[in-house]
């Protein structure tokens, strides 16, 4: 257990080196790999985004721990690929077309990975035919769209029109954000949630996928 202890505060300082070789010695140790990530790993991205959400943490802290957890889980991942029950949900992110910020959805692409989903970022300027291959491709679980303009906050509308269209509306569910993103736009386009930050979007995808599970 003290090697979970020193994990869990290895991701919470952001600590890379620290985060992998308590993942190494906890492994070795024969840890439960699920209560690895479920209370250890996923308990310290917890705890950095709320500090994130009362303002003691900011933007560089989000991503240092986020990349402690990723080196944490990529030695990780390989124990659960056998046990379908224990595998990632997987995410597609994209800025939508004719938007080219990355910021803040590189961050929430970040977010997602450290606390433990797989991630399929593509970039910017994404079309509905893109994100549709992607989901095909990946068989994912969430589509998060962003955007930063409102001449392009209305493609999410295309984009989920064309994942119902393609019979996919169903399979997945459809997270979106960004500056000029509210509740009651998600609500109207259609979208099954809205996050206003890093945090928040970590929080609705964990909500979406127990409530699909």
């Amino acid at each position: 257990m003290e090697n979970l202890d020193l994990l869990k505060d290895a991701i919470i300082k952001g600590n890379l080196a620290a985060a992998v070789e308590a993942t190494h010695q906890a492994v070795a140790e024969g840890c439960d790999p699920q209560i690895m990530i479920n209370d250890y790993m996923s308990g310290a991205m917890e705890i950095i985004g709320q500090r994130f959400e009362e303002g003691q943490a900011f933007v560089p802290e989000l991503l240092m721990a986020a990349r402690a957890m990723k080196g944490a889980l990529e030695i990780i991942k390989p124990l659960l690929k056998d046990d379908q029950s224990k595998r990632l949900s997987t995410v597609v992110i994209g800025t939508v077309r004719g938007d080219l910020h990355d910021i803040g959805k590189n961050l929430v692409a970040s977010m997602l990975e450290g606390c433990g989903f797989e991630v399929v970022n593509l970039g910017t300027d994404v079309s509905s035919d893109q994100f549709i291959a992607a989901v095909k491709e990946h068989n994912a679980h969430i589509v998060c769209l962003s955007a930063l303009l409102t001449t392009t906050m209305t493609y999410m509308k295309e984009v989920i029109d064309a994942l119902e269209k393609a019979g996919l509306r169903n399979h997945v569910k459809v997270m979106i954000g960004g500056a000029p993103i509210n509740e009651s736009f998600a609500r109207g386009i259609g979208a099954d949630g809205y996050g206003s930050n890093a945090n928040s979007a970590v929080t609705l995808a964990k909500k979406l996928m127990a409530m699909s599970a």
